[in-house]
């Protein structure tokens, strides 16, 4: 069952006007026709509306779809992980994060909350490994290729960090920490080779 577009979101929409005047690539679509979206048409469409306030409904949609493992418990326990990395209960959100793996290890989500709270805890090595499984269960989980950068950066690896956050903006442009992080590593890494 499809759930209605937060009203947060929809007071967004509305009360944009002046990107209302910004002109995208083509109609806008409406967070309706967004919904009746798959998630490859969603990816599709990603890029062309990043300019608009319709790549955030995409987005949006995105990520909501990601939060949705086909399990209800699943789903709950996600939930409850999500508030205990909220509260920074990251031993809690452990817990629960290996079971919601446990039940589904094919939920991408599952794998990539738990690298955020291995990245949070500076335990880069297991952030890594769900990482790799993220992306192997959702190649285009632009968050996941984000934290990779993240970790990337933070190790030294700067040349390899600006190569996953270029191909994470690729599929997501929208992410707009993430094309500050890149720009300022390419003007980092652009001083070294002087």
């Amino acid at each position: 069952m499809r759930r209605p577009l937060p009203l947060l979101l929809a007071g967004l929409l509305l009360a944009m006007p002046a990107l209302a005047q910004e002109t995208p690539p083509s109609e806008p679509l409406t967070p309706q026709a967004v919904e009746e979206l798959t998630l490859d048409e969603l990816f599709e469409q990603l890029p062309e509306y990043a300019e608009s306030r319709t790549g955030k409904v995409i987005e949006v949609e995105i990520l909501e779809r990601f939060h949705e493992s086909g399990s209800d418990t699943a789903d709950l326990l996600l939930s409850w992980a999500m508030l205990a990395m909220e509260q920074e209960s990251y031993p809690l959100a452990l817990d629960v994060l290996d079971q919601v793996v446990l039940i589904k290890p094919d939920f991408a989500e599952g794998w990539n909350k738990r690298a955020t709270v291995y990245y949070l805890t500076n335990d880069y090595s297991s952030s890594l490994a769900d990482i790799r499984r993220t992306l192997a269960l959702e190649p285009r989980h632009f968050g996941a290729l984000a934290g990779l950068g993240m970790i990337l950066r933070d190790t030294g690896q700067e040349e390899r960090a600006i190569e996953v956050f270029r191909r994470a903006l690729e599929i997501n442009p929208t992410m707009d920490k993430v094309r500050e992080t890149l720009e300022e590593l390419e003007e980092e890494t652009a001083g070294n080779s002087i």
